[in-house]
């Protein structure tokens, strides 16, 4: 939809016709545009599956090629952060176009842990409108397909079940006049770790990890030790 209106407002201004195209479809098109002699280089963003066959494909066909797949994007909240700035940041970029963005933030690290932003995040979460697209109140709008809406549910109760802590569910929401909507209200799970299947796949809910820096003390200096979870330590 954005897209159309885009190209709209580009015929509006003057572009010549020709210049800019908006091709709808689905696999024979992307398929058409890797093989198409005239054109010269594609550019996509999406899932690491269609990435690695349109890299593969298109560039086959001589074409300059840039994927970039499979976002997970992370923000990392220190403990000293302005708390109301970094609340509604965390909000707008956490749930945003139902999460279904390139440029979602999926997931929260918390330096010290979560728990102190927990209860406001909740309170700020629960508050955001969730009704259809078109509704001038709403926040969120519905995820694009019941497919989505089942993937996310089986990823959200799969983090549950693996020991993430629900502390806010958004699965049952049920918009009036659309209650067959494939409507997901805010949701986030804390305690996640770094195996589970929620963190390992883009998924449009916040998920928040705890983080804590331990300094081990060594010949020189202190060297701070940064534990993620118990899945993932590393050094700096």
């Amino acid at each position: 939809g954005a897209a159309m209106m885009l190209a709209e407002l580009a015929m509006e201004a003057g572009l010549p016709k020709g210049v800019l195209n908006i091709v709808h479809g689905t696999h024979d098109v992307v398929n058409n545009i890797c093989d198409d002699e005239a054109i010269k280089a594609v550019s996509f963003v999406g899932s690491n599956t269609a990435g690695m066959h349109i890299y593969s494909r298109a560039s086959a066909s001589g074409k300059r090629v840039q994927c970039n797949m499979g976002a997970k994007n992370h923000a990392i909240i220190l403990p000293d952060a302005d708390r109301d700035a970094t609340l509604n940041a965390l909000i707008a970029a956490g749930f945003g176009a139902a999460g279904q963005r390139c440029m979602a933030l999926s997931t929260a690290v918390f330096v010290g842990g979560s728990e102190p932003w927990e209860d406001e995040l909740v309170k700020r979460a629960s508050s955001l409108v969730v009704n259809t697209g078109t509704a001038n109140d709403a926040d969120l709008g519905p995820v694009i397909s019941r497919q989505a809406k089942d993937r996310i549910c089986k990823l959200v109760q799969s983090g549950a079940d693996s020991g993430a802590r629900l502390v806010l569910d958004g699965r049952e929401i049920v918009v009036p006049q659309f209650e067959d909507g494939n409507f997901i209200g805010p949701t986030v799970l804390a305690d996640v770790k770094g195996d589970m299947k929620c963190y390992q796949v883009f998924l449009e809910c916040l998920l928040c990890i705890s983080f804590n820096i331990i300094f081990k003390k060594s010949t020189h200096f202190f060297l701070p030790k940064i534990e993620l979870d118990d899945h993932l330590p590393c050094y700096i």
